[in-house]
């Protein structure tokens, strides 16, 4: 008998109802504002956190999860009778976390010699719910008895052609992230900008800068409509967003433009807002696929 477990990070910003309901293992990141360590999904809720950025003086920065940390978390897999484990990390390339956890499974030979866990380690090359919602998927399939082999395919699948539209509405942190230049940042406080930005593969693209709050929703749907791979009664799509009111915006033009609702309107994660800030927005569909 097989006895899976599903293995993610904070960033996955999966919602506390949607991880009880498919018994996903989250560990958190510590992100450290204005010099006080916290720790993601325990000392604050996202809201809290939304506030917490608006007030600071600095900018927050977040530390990785330890090789220790997944060592450990692996470790209790094998004492508890795992015969496998689903371990689906942060955009690798914009984070250490996916390497910590590879050297997790070579201290894990030494923790528990000769264990038979096997760990299957996927690298989203992607952020937040983007992947999160795929973790849910998995997760399910995997309870109703789907082949491993099935669900790798699938995730391989999906993060492949997942794509991001973003914008900020305070541009002091992604202008600390490097997301924007600091030239770009100073140019949209000073003359109203906001920036538009394609984020794929962990690769983030200015894409378009226009003036006002009012015109990022729609600049945002044209962006997703010209790179989306069907934009028609089949195209699914999510909302990401911190708590500000343009979201109301950005989803009603959404169902007029797409014709039906988005799938989740999902809220961005302490260590997702340490990098856009506390006011942003998200489209999330599939593009094309890519190699």
């Amino acid at each position: 008998m097989r006895k899976i477990a599903v293995l993610t990070d904070s960033a996955c910003d999966i919602p506390k109802n949607l991880q009880d309901q498919y018994g996903i293992d989250i560990l958190p990141f510590v992100i450290t504002l204005d010099g006080t360590s916290y720790v993601e999904r325990q000392d604050f809720t996202n809201e809290e956190y939304y506030q917490m950025l608006r007030n600071a003086k600095g900018t927050p920065s977040t530390a990785h999860i330890t090789a220790m940390q997944f060592c450990e978390q692996y470790c209790h897999y094998v004492d508890e009778g795992y015969t496998d484990v689903l371990h689906v990390t942060i955009n690798a390339s914009g984070s250490a976390t996916y390497d910590a956890a590879v050297m997790a499974q070579n201290l894990l030979e030494e923790e528990r010699p000769g264990h038979t866990l096997r760990i299957y380690l996927v690298d989203s090359h992607t952020y937040s719910f983007v992947y999160g919602w795929q973790v849910c998927e998995a997760a399910r399939l995997l309870r109703n008895g789907a082949e491993m082999s099935y669900v790798l395919n699938l995730l391989e699948e999906a993060f492949s052609s997942a794509e991001i539209i973003l914008s900020a509405f305070s541009l002091k942190v992604m202008k600390k992230s490097g997301r924007i230049s600091a030239a770009a940042a100073f140019a949209g406080e000073l003359l109203g900008l906001r920036p538009v930005i394609s984020l794929i593969d962990g690769k983030t693209k200015v894409e378009a800068k226009v003036r006002g709050d009012a015109a990022v929703p729609p600049a945002m749907i044209r962006l997703a409509k010209q790179r989306a791979a069907h934009t028609g009664d089949d195209f699914v799509y999510m909302i990401g967003c911190t708590d500000i009111a343009a979201v109301d915006d950005l989803i009603r033009q959404c169902r007029k433009e797409f014709g039906h609702p988005p799938l989740h309107v999902f809220k961005l994660g302490a260590a997702i807002a340490s990098n856009t800030g506390p006011d942003a927005l998200a489209i999330v569909y599939q593009g094309q696929k890519r190699g």
